[in-house]
């Protein structure tokens, strides 16, 4: 929902994303068939070939099936989204990342939609291995799953293109006019920011809440507002994609590169498999050691938010 990193109710957003050179591809939706791991995946400009080792250290009964369920919920640009509008074929920084990682393994990640609500109760069930959905890591969830954390996620500023009022921080929008979704963390953070404002002697920030992001958007089209605060990952694939980039752009402030009041992101893996959460690790390590990881994220525009470390369980709230 809007009052966590991973929400529901996000707008439907087609993308327009070329395709990933894969060796044997899959369509990105489970069909029941047999795994079809291949020795090499090419994402996001970047070859990844198989590590025996780790591949030695999954679960026989993955070995043995070639494959790991994985569920998601779509569309959540920039994380999991349709290839075009119609199509069942999946894309998004989470299915890119489970190629990445299922091609280190040598098994395939098969991706299945799935509501977000149901993501959980289904892994406890069996029915998948891992789930990739942009899930909050949190102590509530890792009591039935295992997280491998990914990304730290928060809010984010978007500016026009060029940033023309100078927006590097969170208190540079006090004393101007700045959009943003309503009943959302987002505003929360605004809200919160204006004792900070007052503290260093400037004015309020005036608060111009909308019914979804796209109207704040609008807002910051028409310079009837100065910022737009969103999630950073929506934030990021705003200023990368409209109008091919050349509408927006994403405030980055070093001292916030998840964005502001940033939560850990993780790849839930079922409890009865701690193999292959150990081997998930690992793999995600090796990726991040070789840049993979940032190449991956900085297709979708938001490579700030990528760990340095693939830590497990991280959340402490």
């Amino acid at each position: 929902m809007p009052n966590s990193p991973r929400r529901v109710g996000a707008a439907a957003v087609t993308a327009v994303v070329a395709l990933m050179a894969v060796s044997a591809c899959s369509n990105g939706v489970d069909d029941g068939s047999a795994g079809r791991a291949t020795a090499e995946v090419r994402v996001a400009g970047v070859t990844v070939t198989k590590d025996k080792a780790l591949h030695e250290a999954l679960p026989e009964a993955v070995k043995k099936s070639g494959r790991v369920r994985v569920a998601t919920d779509v569309p959540y640009p920039p994380f999991e989204m349709f290839v075009s509008e119609g199509s069942k074929e999946l894309t998004g920084l989470d299915h890119d990342l489970g190629q990445a990682i299922g091609a280190k393994l040598g098994v395939e990640f098969v991706f299945t939609p799935q509501k977000f609500d149901g993501i959980v109760p289904a892994l406890q069930a069996g029915k998948f291995d891992v789930a990739m959905s942009a899930i909050t890591d949190n102590k509530e969830r890792q009591k039935v799953v295992d997280f491998v954390d990914y990304s730290q996620s928060g809010s984010g500023i978007l500016v026009v293109e060029g940033n023309p009022h100078k927006i590097m921080t969170l208190t540079d929008l006090c004393g101007n006019r700045v959009g943003v979704q309503a009943a959302t963390n987002q505003l929360k953070l605004l809200t919160g920011t204006q004792a900070k404002c007052t503290a260093a002697g400037k004015k309020k920030i005036s608060i111009s809440t909308y019914p979804k992001d796209s109207d704040a958007q609008l807002a910051l089209r028409s310079g009837k507002v100065v910022a737009d605060v969103a999630t950073k990952p929506a934030a990021g694939w705003t200023a990368k994609t409209a109008d091919s980039g050349k509408a927006f752009d994403l405030v980055e402030d070093p001292q916030a590169p998840g964005g502001y009041n940033a939560s850990p992101n993780g790849i839930a893996v079922s409890k009865k498999l701690p193999g292959l959460t150990t081997a998930v690790q690992k793999a995600l390590q090796a990726l991040l050691d070789d840049g993979t990881v940032t190449k991956i994220y900085e297709k979708y525009g938001v490579a700030s938010i990528a760990v340095k470390e693939a830590t497990r369980n991280a959340a402490v709230d």
